[in-house]
């Protein structure tokens, strides 16, 4: 709801009242179901074991199953405006996901990840990605609580993010980025010695009578500096569908949860989504054009908006077109090397 006065042939307008269905009970409820998901991922791989197939699909039927049923709860105890906005900032985030799993699947490949402890990799990238998310949702909420001004912010950062995927895409993709190369990871070197092997999921040995990182460390540095990036893009883009705090929270959080399994089910799959980034720069910059009209709106209301299920379906629409081109593209790829040999 916005407020405002004329004066002087201006409108002036306040800082938005964003409306929350997260009553601080709903929040305490989310929140403890959130850690206990996480502590039996914990639990399940304190063992270090290559994850079959049939382990990975059927966590990822668990997780993917449950934003559904949330959206369903949503709808029976809210409204379906809510559970619109939440489904669609649900794909939107998890379109942003996959795009971290290729990440995810460079810096395994980067360090050599030995296949046994590769799941508690990605399970400490999805806490650190949870941590720096909350923190970026709660900013994002003090920053539209300022002001409209905000929405204008959160349309330009995806714009950059866009044309910073789109030239990711056209160069290739991310393969040719050296991982362990990265600053903070080179930083690490600098600070304490590094053993050659991998010991287990243990981050910090005793070696030669002094502490020494495990290759281990280096990798979930890697990813922590990755999901900062990340977090940069995808608390704007749900921004841009919902402004309700908690439901940013939890698409992001539903978004997040299944990825440790998701990436060994897509593992054989992400190399073919040739023109995945082509797509998330499209859904991105679309998003940034829907937060600049949302903007523009508060100050000229004769400014038109675009309705969250338009969202929805173009997004869909977008994933939609962006699976079948690459697939097509990859067949006669294949089929062009067939010929030639």
């Amino acid at each position: 709801m916005l407020t405002g006065f004329a004066g002087s042939g201006e409108l002036l307008t306040a800082a938005p009242v964003a409306e929350t269905i997260g009553s601080p009970w709903l929040w305490g409820i989310s929140i403890a179901v959130l850690l206990g998901l996480l502590i039996a991922d914990f639990v399940i791989t304190r063992k270090p074991h290559e994850v079959s197939m049939k382990e990975a699909v059927g966590w990822s039927v668990f997780y993917l199953a449950l934003p559904f049923v949330f959206g369903l709860w949503l709808w029976l105890a809210f409204s379906g405006a809510q559970a619109t906005e939440f489904v669609t900032g649900f794909v939107v985030e998890k379109s942003l996901s996959v795009d971290n799993l290729f990440v995810f699947m460079l810096i395994l490949a980067g360090f050599a990840v030995p296949l046994a402890v590769q799941q508690r990799v990605l399970l400490y990238g999805i806490v650190g990605a949870l941590v720096l998310r909350g923190i970026f949702i709660a900013a994002g909420a003090a920053m539209l609580q300022a002001g409209t001004w905000a929405f204008l912010v959160f349309g330009l950062v995806l714009f950059v993010s866009a044309v910073k995927v789109l030239h990711e895409a056209t160069r290739g993709g991310q393969g040719g980025k050296d991982v362990s190369d990265m600053r903070s990871v080179r930083l690490l070197r600098k600070v304490m010695p590094v053993t050659d092997d991998y010991h287990g999921t243990k981050m910090v040995v005793r070696q030669a009578g002094r502490r020494a990182l495990t290759p281990l460390m280096l990798v979930v540095v890697a990813v922590f500096a990755t999901d900062i990036v990340f977090a940069v893009d995808s608390v704007p883009a749900v921004y841009g569908i919902t402004e309700d705090p908690y439901l940013v929270f939890v698409t992001n959080a539903f978004a997040l949860l299944g990825l440790r399994a998701l990436y060994f089910v897509l593992r054989a799959v992400l190399a073919r989504l040739v023109y995945l980034n082509h797509g998330l720069a499209i859904i991105l910059a679309f998003i940034g054009v829907k937060l600049v009209l949302h903007w523009a709106h508060t100050v000229w209301p004769s400014v038109p908006t675009i309705p969250t299920p338009i969202s929805l379906a173009t997004i869909v629409v977008v994933l939609a077109v962006v699976t079948v081109a690459s697939m097509r593209r990859v067949r006669k790829d294949a089929e062009a090397q067939a010929r030639r040999t």
